[in-house]
């Protein structure tokens, strides 16, 4: 998040208006402190006079239902926000002082309240009140029971409608970061497995089917070309998240000299929005983030699915690690893979939390409508899968053992090879239609006499072409995988090409990413 405002809210290095503790701002030294009750339990019931939610209720004459406060109410889960919103408070505070529409002293009273807040927060001792519908006045709250009235000019200048905008960019800024470096991780991973088995040989699927053999390696570099697409979505993305909102008020903007280039650079975003109506009701950096997951969860979805498959007797590739694997309640053979199926589980609450926030924004006119409240709760699950989801599989990869020897076994059975025989009548003169149908009927003579084509003989093969030498018989899965060695190709040279390109890539990545890292 806003790492200058939470290093400011824990060790309180600075005043309000931007100087070090102690050092006496000039033209400061008439102030006047606010008075405020002595002991706690005084200051806690003048503050209860005087709270946030009853002061936006001033032009209502009569109280909230209480259906209507519990059916509002969101602190059970944007509390989550409280430090980004505290963060956003010190610098609005100092913004606010720095300018002269608060005093000096008083944005000074206002910024140790918040960090005494942000501490309280961190340290698991804040208490979230019910009666207080959302984190902004659960803060605001506690503020002015912290330093009496004063803590009510916090609010100058700004509208909830701004400060949760801010609240969740920060928060959303911190999720892609937190999500680049678990894509990071897992591409690293596979990375690793990829040059591990850079030479092992297994057969290649279409349709669930055997169809050519390749290179354990270049599957998996497949996945790495899935992720690292990912990576460059997240990356986009926060170019678009990295706008800071605050001075748009509720959609106009406020009528006061805010410096909002301060803030911005306070609270480390790179641009300001250009429209206050668009900036309170914008939620595209929301979506963005829920669309670039679900493509990332798709992803992880689809290994899942393979290392599912792979890891069954049927298949036999690959087994997990006993540290990732569950057993059963009643079979006390079954040793289950059952991350990798929770994470393709999950991936359609992903989806559904995509399509929440897209059918929530479809007909929302301008600007602010309650109906934002609903942007939280999907976006922080979507967050928790993902990046759990993240790195849970890539421990599990990581660790997983593969059958090697298993694999190559398996890819030398049956007719896998049936293209590269037909791709050898080609380099014959046969077209290769007329190839490809002599060599399906070789296959289901073959498949007639229970015979792989590794077993036929040379007669065999002659008796559905005379093109056909003993050369054929040199047909073999290395061969065949050797054969294709055009860039991005599965042969060993293409591969390693691949794989040394794709850590270039990945080192570079990491290098951008670097200043992101927490």
């Amino acid at each position: 998040m806003a790492e200058e405002e939470l290093a400011e809210a824990k060790a309180g290095e600075q005043d309000a208006d931007g100087r070090p503790d102690g050092e006496q701002p000039a033209g400061d030294q008439g102030s006047e402190e606010q008075a405020a009750p002595s002991r706690p339990i005084d200051r806690a019931r003048a503050a209860l006079k005087r709270t946030p939610a009853r002061a936006s209720r001033a032009r209502l004459s009569r109280p909230m239902a209480e259906s209507v406060r519990d059916y509002t109410a969101s602190i059970s889960y944007d509390k989550r926000l409280a430090p980004y919103d505290v963060a956003g408070s010190i610098a609005h505070a100092m913004m606010l002082a720095k300018q002269g529409i608060i005093s000096r002293s008083e944005g000074r009273q206002i910024v140790a309240g918040l960090r005494r807040i942000a501490d309280e927060i961190e340290r698991g001792t804040f208490y979230f009140r019910d009666e207080y519908e959302d984190v902004h006045l659960n803060v605001e709250a506690r503020l002015v029971e912290i330093v009496g009235d004063v803590g009510g000019k916090l609010h100058t200048a700004r509208s909830r409608n701004d400060q949760t905008a801010l609240d969740m960019r920060l928060f959303t800024k911190d999720a892609i970061k937190d999500t680049l470096n678990g894509l990071n991780d897992l591409r690293g991973r596979i990375l690793d497995k990829a040059e591990a088995h850079i030479d092992v040989v297994m057969p290649g699927y279409t349709h669930l089917q055997r169809g050519q053999p390749v290179l354990l390696s270049h599957h998996l570099l497949a996945y790495s070309e899935m992720f690292e697409r990912d990576t460059e979505r997240f990356r986009d993305a926060l170019r678009r998240t990295d706008v800071m909102p605050l001075g748009s008020g509720a959609l106009a903007g406020a009528p006061y000299p805010l410096d909002r280039p301060y803030v911005a650079r306070r609270l480390s975003f790179s641009k300001l929005s250009n429209n206050s109506i668009d900036a309170v009701s914008d939620r595209d950096f929301v979506i963005e983030y829920h669309a670039a997951a679900s493509l990332a969860m798709m992803h992880l979805s689809r290994l899942s699915e393979e290392l599912i498959l792979w890891s069954t007797e049927e298949f036999g590739f690959a087994s997990f690690d006993d540290a990732y694997a569950t057993g059963s309640s009643m079979m006390p053979q079954k040793k289950n893979p059952d991350v990798a199926e929770l994470a393709r589980g999950r991936t359609g609450r992903v989806y559904g939390n995509l399509t929440a926030a897209l059918t929530m924004m479809k007909a929302l006119p301008l600007a602010y409508n309650r109906d934002l409240q609903e942007d939280k709760e999907p976006l922080f699950n979507t967050v928790d899968i993902l990046t759990s989801s993240l790195r849970v599989i890539g421990e599990a990869l990581a660790r997983l053992d593969f059958a090697t020897d298993h694999m190559q076994e398996v890819a030398e059975r049956g007719y896998a090879l049936a293209t590269d025989v037909a791709d050898y009548l080609v380099r014959k003169g046969v077209p290769f239609r007329e190839a490809h149908g002599i060599v399906g009927e070789l296959v289901q003579h073959a498949i007639g006499e229970g015979l792989s084509l590794a077993e036929l003989s040379l007669e065999d093969y002659r008796s559905f072409s005379e093109k056909f030498d003993e050369d054929v018989r040199e047909i073999d899965v290395r061969s065949a995988i050797a054969a294709r060695n055009a860039v991005g190709s599965t042969a060993l040279s293409a591969v390693a090409e691949e794989l040394e390109a794709a850590k270039k890539r990945f080192s570079a990545g990491i290098e951008k990413l670097s200043w992101k890292r927490r």
